[in-house]
């Protein structure tokens, strides 16, 4: 796919990924609509985009809210004439054995990570199909590959996300309308601080920095790419673990101790 020209939308467009992502399709010469939580940090996106010389449209909305989602969705039909390409980024995750997760943490976590996107590619879809193009973007997790300690509810979500983006794109084969399912392994946080970053470094997990994961999503759009698994040896654990759980389950079981001191709060 070429994008230049192309309508986007981009949602958790203010986080690390997202801000790298934006840039990237605004260098493509993408025609951009950038949607977050934070009026703030939305706008700053929008000036910093502008100045590159990109064509933007920000739209604020809290996506764990569906009415929200609904004017998303109908701000980008009557403003920008619908869309080419949807990429839905925006997630939230969590650290915690199971069994210290709460009620709203699960909902929440589940309403951002699953039934947002799947709404909002419902609300966009139509006008997919009418112009007879385009590509929906889900971005998900090694995580949803492989169910990892410490985030089930987290791993469950991204399982989830997997199985939707299979299916749907089985769903729209001949139609024009492709989906793409791009998996990250860790990325880089900007603070290095917080029990998954020190949980990280003290298992010797790779990290991506989220400039070179945002590269990865564009090359998966511009490729046409069904899945994208972004690092090696984590695209071959995930297909191994399809295959073979239990090969796996011996390396995670090596590390259970230490996963769980560092979501008990012992380190």
């Amino acid at each position: 796919m070429e994008l230049k020209g192309k309508k986007v939308l981009l949602t958790g467009a203010t986080g690390s990924i997202g801000k790298h992502l934006a840039q990237a399709l605004a260098r493509q010469g993408a025609s951009l609509a950038v949607s977050d939580r934070s009026v703030q940090a939305l706008n700053e996106l929008t000036v910093e985009l502008r100045r590159m010389g990109g064509t933007v449209l920000p739209v604020p909305a809290n996506l764990q809210i569906p009415q929200e989602i609904e004017q998303l969705a109908d701000m980008i039909t009557s403003q920008m004439e619908g869309i080419d390409v949807l990429i839905n980024l925006a997630e939230m995750t969590s650290f915690n054995l199971f069994h210290q997760e709460t009620e709203t943490g699960i909902e929440d976590l589940w309403r951002l990570n699953v039934l947002a996107p799947m709404q909002l590619t419902r609300l966009l879809l139509p006008h997919l199909l009418t112009q007879g193009s385009g590509r929906i973007v889900n971005v998900g997790s090694v995580h949803g590959s492989v169910g990892f300690p410490g985030f089930a509810a987290y791993s469950a979500s991204k399982f989830a996300l997997r199985g939707f983006s299979e299916a749907l794109r089985r769903e729209l084969d001949g139609t024009g309308v492709g989906v793409t399912y791009v998996a990250p392994r860790y990325v880089t946080p900007l603070i290095h601080t917080g029990a998954v970053h020190r949980m990280s470094k003290a298992l010797k997990v790779h990290m991506d920095p989220p400039e070179q994961v945002a590269r990865k999503i564009v090359r998966a759009i511009t490729r046409n790419r069904h899945e994208y698994f972004v690092g090696f040896p984590e695209s071959l654990v995930s297909r191994i673990n399809g295959l073979h759980p239990c090969l796996i389950d011996g390396y995670v079981r090596k590390r259970l101790s230490v996963i769980r001191d560092f979501a008990l709060g012992k380190r």
